[in-house]
């Protein structure tokens, strides 16, 4: 293993300082894993972890899995791994915490870094696979570390602090963001179970009136009792007032005058009928006039 971190007078770094302090430099790798190291440095202790990593890689490979892509994107503030895609940031690796950088002489492609964990105070090791700029890579951090430390020395230290702050700030506003996110998707579930409560029972004031049941004809009954005026037809109009009835002559439901025989003239019968008639009527008059 080589270890990038020393600084050579005569070290000729790869790009300029504004492109690592103003942007950041982006590269293309494989990304076999982290696992926790003993210690923050060491060539032993990143060969272990590389054995490791490569191991368990192989048996995923075995299985079917390939070794995801990544993004690095290294600045003076740290290196950033996204997923190459949609640009998301699995791990942001800020350039104080990382303690040791190298790259596997034996095999070119493998690079590494331990990086002290922000949350567990954990020291991680990072393992990649970059089939042509493995040392490219190594180098380049080295050289934000070159740079940020020269930075460090002009500001008399207080350019560190300030990126600690900053950082502190970056997680709290990334761990409120996804809390609020949470709340509104629980805020939603709540309106949907409420807008379907309110559905599924109606308020019994908001019920609508019943239509007057029916028989097997779809006619209405009849009810004596019924108010008929205030009873809407079928087409909206009310139906036409009704009569009033005489008192003196009583009609029958159909509006009809009930038969009455002793009313009729004497030329509307036969001579034999009306003279039943007229005995009838005779006892009539008699029994009411005793009555």
């Amino acid at each position: 293993m080589n270890r990038a971190f020393s600084r050579k007078k005569d070290k000729t770094w790869m790009h300029t300082p504004e492109a690592l302090s103003k942007h950041f430099i982006p590269y293309n790798a494989k990304f076999l894993g982290s696992t926790e190291v003993e210690q923050p440095k060491g060539t032993e202790v990143v060969r272990d972890a590389v054995r490791k990593l490569k191991f368990a890689r192989h048996i995923k490979k075995s299985e079917g899995q390939k070794i995801p892509k990544v993004e690095l994107q290294i600045s003076i503030y740290g290196v950033k791994i996204l997923e190459p895609k949609t640009k998301e940031v699995q791990h942001n690796c800020q350039l104080h915490r990382i303690s040791f950088c190298a790259d596997d002489k034996t095999d070119k492609r493998i690079f590494t870094f331990i990086c002290k964990d922000s949350e567990s105070n954990k020291h991680l090791c990072y393992v990649f696979d970059s089939e042509k700029c493995a040392e490219e890579i190594t180098l380049t951090i080295g050289q934000a570390f070159d740079l940020a430390y020269r930075k460090f020395l002009e500001s008399g230290g207080k350019d560190v602090e300030t990126r600690k702050q900053i950082a502190g700030l970056q997680k709290r506003i990334q761990d409120l963001e996804t809390e609020n996110m949470e709340l509104k998707n629980k805020v939603q579930d709540l309106e949907n179970q409420l807008r379907i409560t309110q559905v599924s029972t109606s308020p019994a004031g908001s019920m609508t009136p019943q239509s007057p049941s029916t028989d097997i004809f779809d006619m209405i009954p009849f009810s004596p009792i019924s108010h008929q005026s205030s009873m809407p037809t079928r087409n909206g109009t009310q139906p036409p007032p009704v009569p009033s009835r005489s008192t003196e002559i009583k009609r029958d439901l159909f509006g009809a005058e009930p038969f009455d025989p002793f009313n009729c003239g004497a030329a509307d019968f036969p001579p034999d009928i009306q003279s039943k008639l007229d005995e009838m009527q005779r006892q009539r008059w008699r029994g009411s006039k005793w009555d």
